[in-house]
């Protein structure tokens, strides 16, 4: 079995060519389609997209929690410290899970269970995995959510989810995410349904626990405000596929493929509004496909407005430099042009 070490690389999670096939009535679907990334220690990575577009799906096979029967991961390794978690048995995954690599889920209300106390929910990881007494666990809760700034966590350990309010639930379940010190905490739409100022403090206080433990987080997001302000590098999805992909920087500054374009054009301009009145916001038209009925070609084609006739084939992921990739025939072409490559 392999030892879950840190090594000098720093490498902490190396996902690559990771497939998920679900089953249907009319035959096997494809959610995930040769995902691949990597994660450091310290750093955060985002990812990026519209609802439906395979973010969460990611998250849950990285967690060994795709729902089977009818979903499976039908291709593609992801390396923990160098230990497949594809191949992991359920046991060894059991093991792994909140120990090496946690989840903050979407909605708190429904993650937490409304009959246990916050503290009995919080000390069960720790039990589970750290083989404590019920004393011992508690007083550790106690001191997580101490860590989350709940304040007075003595009296908050014995009361319920339905006692505290959605920025305290979400507390809660960072708290319980971070109970055994994990190498890789995933952060999926951490902030969702809280007012803009709760946000900003969950925020916050991710970044200050990452500082202070050297967690990786993979942060999930629909917001490219949020990815800009948190990450170091981002993944944008669309229908399954990673579409484009470098450092969060470069990516926001000089985004290659219109999907991530259009996101971007999404976020409000407040120095725009404050100079020209309030604009109204970009519209990127249409829908995410349908995962069993995309086609063959580039999955965004039917809403990009800069589409041609090539976008009727899948594109090929193109390497640039600085570790960008995009999956666009249009930057394939721009790249063709600057070195005076042609199809004659």
């Amino acid at each position: 079995m392999a030892q879950l070490e840190s090594t000098s690389s720093e490498l902490v999670l190396d996902v690559r060519s990771l497939c998920v096939d679900f089953d249907t009535k009319s035959g096997p679907v494809r959610v995930l389609d040769d995902i691949s990334f990597t994660l450091k220690a310290g750093s955060t990575l985002g990812i990026v997209g519209e609802s439906g577009c395979g973010k969460s799906m990611t998250a849950l096979a990285l967690m060994g929690l795709i729902p089977s029967p009818p979903g499976r991961i039908s291709g593609g390794e992801i390396l923990l410290y160098g230990e497949d978690l594809v191949t992991a048995g359920k046991k060894r995954l059991r093991q792994l899970r909140g120990d090496k690599i946690s989840m903050i889920f979407q909605e708190p209300m429904t993650s937490l269970n409304p009959v246990y106390s916050i503290g009995n929910q919080v000390s069960e990881s720790i039990i589970y995995h750290q083989n404590v007494g019920k004393k011992e666990a508690r007083e550790r809760t106690i001191e997580l959510l101490r860590l989350v700034q709940i304040p007075a966590p003595e009296r908050r350990v014995d009361e319920y989810p339905h006692q505290l309010s959605g920025g305290m639930r979400q507390r809660v379940m960072i708290a319980m995410a971070l109970a055994c010190e994990p190498s890789v905490l995933i952060a999926d739409e951490p902030t969702t349904a809280l007012d803009v100022t709760v946000q900003a403090q969950i925020f916050e206080l991710l970044l200050e626990i990452q500082k202070r433990r050297d967690i990786a987080i993979i942060l999930i997001s629909h917001d490219m405000g949020a990815i800009a302000e948190l990450a170091d590098d981002v993944v944008v999805m669309y229908a399954g596929h990673k579409i484009e992909e470098g450092s969060a920087i470069d990516v926001i500054n000089n985004p290659h493929h219109p999907y991530t374009q259009g996101l971007l054009r999404c976020m409000p301009d407040i120095e725009e509004d404050f100079n020209k009145g309030r604009q109204p916001l970009f519209e990127i038209v249409g829908n995410v496909p349908d995962l069993a009925d995309r086609g063959s070609g580039c999955p965004f084609a039917p809403r990009c407005s800069a589409r041609f006739d090539k976008c009727s084939s899948l594109p090929e992921t193109l390497s640039l430099q600085g570790g960008r990739r995009v999956k666009c025939w249009l930057a394939s072409d721009a790249m063709a042009l600057s070195r005076g490559i042609t199809d004659e």
